[in-house]
């Protein structure tokens, strides 16, 4: 062939070749970005309401379902999940993985902004981010201090920190676990407020009135121009509780100090954080859902080491949690396999060549071809990760083959008699379109896996064209590198004992070979039914082996999730939080654990999180599932909750999701709820299911409140002021903002909580007539009926949806749960239930139509 005649002929040019291969890849690896798996995140986009005092029935007709609706006609939607909480929606939006994130965002923008005049006037504006709001953290950070308390921790972070940190670049947003921030409350006295003729509504419209910061013209001179404007005067709580709200009788000023008592305080004091035991707060790096978790990772680390040289003396900055320190000790355990595998690929040449110079040559050629490889990869866009480095530690038995081919054709030769030179130049013609071929025939086995589609094809696309890549490297070097190298080091040599005992070994089993051949060759028909009798046990096999969308991983971090009765009070869950934290405390002065961070409540909406970090893997005698699994046990008997812990998932799992994630779909919640029960008492049947749970539960105790519509325009009241009078008062209701060292932060209004205990609590609320001017009180239009519904409303693709979750014990598989599941609902359920999957479940359904028979 042309091309190893002339590297024989020209060494020089045979070796600035394969140099330049060398060097372009070497360069090409510097400029690869490192991950644990290919980038298969979805472009996810999301939208968050706030609505406060709303129920989440109305919160899903009047906010979920219109935003919806608005958003469903973008292109490359693939699933739209939402979530509508008392005061607050929040919908996902998951997109095709060839969608362009930032051209997706402004997409839901645009079709959002066009929604905001349709939305109710007490709503937030909606807030669109490149993020999922449920996403876990992919690290964190605890923020402590020797003498300031947590709402001045909170307002240290929120002024100094969190904005430096979320300028890192993949960085989407920074989450403050456990803090608590400044508002000016207002807690309205009802008995107070009745005695002086003063009503919520006139409260509030007095603050709204007097704390503004109006424009007031400008005062042109002949020389100079003034602009003028109202200060604001109310900054203070003495400020506030100064403020004239009513004029009596007699006119006697009242005074909101008269009625209510004002306080700088925190906006809500109902969660709280702890690491280790020790009250602190967080700071969560969220990263975007097209970010690279090690870079965000090793970018927050840097710019956290700059924010400490900055920091007062009585405030510290530990980090706590950072889920990539698995996925570098993954990658780092891959480079160790890729040096053990080069090292037997050349020990294993030695042994059958037995010639020092002959071992030396694929020894250079072999990494030559791996790292010619990275060439490729970087102009595709493509990642150092697990799957990558998994093709080069196969590619090393696949790229080694040419050189060996061309080497062994060589050393034949030259064993013949032949010059170096000679037996290289005429060795490798002989056998130069053989490897061709065969690299042909190796590329065209891995490039069909770039047509697979959804993740698997994402996720195994990087893995066959780096193999192909280096198998098509491999040529280059087997024709060029190997026969130069074989004309210059390779020479005739005697072969030791040993060499020479494993040819005479390998010319036996030669022999033996040749005669089985030779009585079988003959024997047609029984070699047709033990090639039938092979092709049905390898079916009976595959049917056996559990199938699964990614196998367990210890990744020494693990998460336990407090799920309490709806309508637990945050006394309720802080007093089981404890319990709970208390135990794997046990675990953590007992040494087996490095970390616990404790979250009341958790994100999601549920109770309470505990962040568990186990030592190192080379630090314990047990795995972190034997760990889990143990605790898991012990938790059992807190009552009133339902503990349990999980592992986070590397690919699909979404943060803490469980494996299984069966979606039941329907037209009423009513219906859903009945079906949920079904499915639930069935499965609940199998043992390998465990802890199975719904994201539906009508449990939550409600008070109904019905307004006499007809006695309330006989007397002149306004819905919409009984309405807010009860936000008020039996919530809380932002009404203005002060300013306080250049910060904005919101003023509250909420009734004193001890006040209201039971449905006859709203004696003495009183709101004006429009006719009259009179109080009149709202025991007189209002009745009263209890009821369960559930605290939050789910929707799916747009359909009302229930999500039936559950682990998997011991090697039951994903697939087989599954299957389980789908055989209730066709048994059980009517034709009329819809059925689809989320999370993990959905990526193995995903990858199981895709896969190729």
């Amino acid at each position: 062939m042309w091309l190893s005649d002339v590297s024989v002929k020209r060494p020089v040019f045979a070796s600035v070749v394969n140099l330049l291969l060398i060097i372009f890849g070497i360069v090409s690896f510097s400029m690869l970005s490192l991950r644990e798996y290919p980038d298969i995140d979805p472009p996810i986009v999301s939208i968050n309401t706030n609505y406060p005092g709303a129920s989440a029935n109305i919160v899903e007709t009047r906010i979920t379902q219109l935003l919806e609706d608005r958003i469903s006609g973008i292109e490359g939607i693939k699933n739209i999940t939402s979530t509508s909480r008392n005061g607050r929606s929040d919908i996902t939006i998951e997109f095709e993985l060839s969608r362009d994130i930032d051209a997706a965002s402004n997409d839901v923008r645009e079709r959002v902004s066009r929604a905001l005049n349709n939305l109710p006037d007490q709503a937030d504006p909606p807030e669109v981010s490149k993020s999922n709001s449920d996403e876990q953290p992919v690290m964190w950070f605890n923020l402590r201090s020797t003498n300031l308390n947590t709402m001045e921790l909170t307002d240290y972070a929120e002024r100094y920190l969190v904005d430096r940190l979320s300028i890192v670049n993949g960085v989407a947003r920074v989450r403050i676990g456990g803090g608590r921030t400044y508002a000016m409350k207002v807690w309205l006295d009802r008995t107070a407020m009745a005695a002086r003729d003063v009503t919520v509504a006139d409260v509030e419209s007095v603050i709204r009135s007097e704390n503004v910061e109006l424009p007031a013209g400008q005062v042109e001179s002949l020389n100079r121009d003034f602009e003028v404007r109202v200060a604001r005067s109310f900054l203070t709580p003495e400020d506030f509780a100064a403020l004239t709200v009513a004029i009596g009788a007699d006119g006697y000023l009242v005074r909101l100090g008269d009625i209510a008592k004002v306080e700088l305080t925190a906006v809500e004091d109902e969660t709280e954080f702890r690491g280790d035991g020790v009250n602190m707060i967080g700071l969560g790096i969220i990263k975007q859902s097209k970010a690279n978790t090690l870079e965000v990772a090793r970018a927050a680390r840097e710019q956290i080491a700059r924010i400490e040289q900055s920091l007062p003396d009585n405030i510290f900055i530990v980090p706590s949690y950072d889920s990539s320190v698995f996925i570098e000790q993954s990658i780092s355990e891959v480079y160790n396999t890729l040096g053990i595998a080069m090292l037997l690929v050349v020990v294993v040449i030695y042994l059958f060549l037995g010639n020092v110079s002959a071992t030396l040559i694929p020894a250079v050629t072999v990494p030559v071809s791996l790292i010619a490889a990275f060439i490729v990869m970087l102009a595709l866009g493509f990642s150092i990760n697990l799957l990558t480095l998994l093709a080069m530690v196969l590619a090393i038995g696949l790229v080694v083959d040419d050189a060996i081919v061309v080497l062994e054709n060589i050393h034949r030769r030259i064993e013949m008699g032949e010059p170096a030179i000679l037996a290289a130049y005429r060795g490798t013609r002989e056998v130069g379109f053989a490897v061709v071929a065969t690299t042909l025939v190796l590329i065209s086995v891995f490039v069909p896996l770039v047509f697979l589609e959804g993740n698997v094809g994402r996720l195994f696309t990087e893995f066959a064209l780096a193999i192909a890549a280096a198998v098509a490297f491999s040529s280059v070097t087997a024709l060029t590198l190997s026969p130069m190298l074989g004309s210059i080091l390779l020479k005739k040599s005697e072969r030791s004992g040993f060499g020479n005992w494993l040819d005479n070994s390998f010319k036996k089993l030669e022999g033996g070979y040749f005669n089985s051949l030779g009585k079988t060759i003959h024997q047609p028909i029984m070699m047709m039914l033990l090639l039938a009798v092979a092709v049905a046990l390898i079916y009976q096999l595959q049917q056996r082996i559990p199938a699964e969308f990614t196998p367990k991983e210890d990744r020494s971090n693990f998460f336990i999730i407090m799920q309490s009765q709806e309508g637990a009070s945050f006394e309720s869950n802080s007093r089981n939080l404890k319990q709970v934290e208390d135990i794997v405390m046990e675990y953590r002065d007992a040494g087996e654990l490095d970390r616990v961070l404790v979250r009341a409540p958790g994100w999601g909406g549920r109770a309470g999180i505990v962040v568990v970090g186990v030592v190192p893997w080379e630090e314990r005698d047990r795995s972190s599932f034997e760990i889990m699994d143990e605790i898991s046990e012990r938790l059992n008997v807190i009552p009133d909750v339902r503990a349990f812990a999980i592992m986070r998932s590397g690919i699909g799992g979404g943060g803490f999701n469980r494996p299984v994630q069966f979606v039941l779909q329907g037209d009423t919640y009513e219906n859903l709820a009945e079906w949920r029960d079904i499915l639930i008492e069935k499965a609940s049947e199998n043992p390998k299911l465990v802890r199975i749970d719904s994201d539906y539960k009508s449990t939550s105790p409600q008070l109904l409140i019905e307004i006499d519509r007809d006695r309330a325009a006989d007397l002149g009241v306004s819905i919409s002021d009984v309405g807010r009078t009860l936000e008020t008062m039996l919530g809380q209701r932002r009404v203005s903002t002060f300013l306080d060292r250049g910060e904005e932060y919101d003023v509250i209004m909420e009734g004193v909580e001890s006040e209201f205990r039971s449905p006859n609590s709203i004696e003495n609320l009183y709101v004006r007539s429009g006719y009259t001017g009179k109080l009149i009180p709202l025991d007189n239009l209002l009745s009263f009926k209890e009821q369960a519904t559930s605290a939050q409303l789910n929707r799916y693709n747009r359909m009302r949806s229930v999500t039936i979750s559950a682990n998997l014990a011991g090697d039951y598989s994903l697939g087989e749960a599954l299957a389980y599941l789908e055989n209730i609902v066709e048994t059980e359920l009517p034709d009329s239930v819809s059925i689809d999957y989320k999370g993990e479940s959905q990526l193995y359904q995903e990858s199981g139509n895709t896969n190729p028979h």
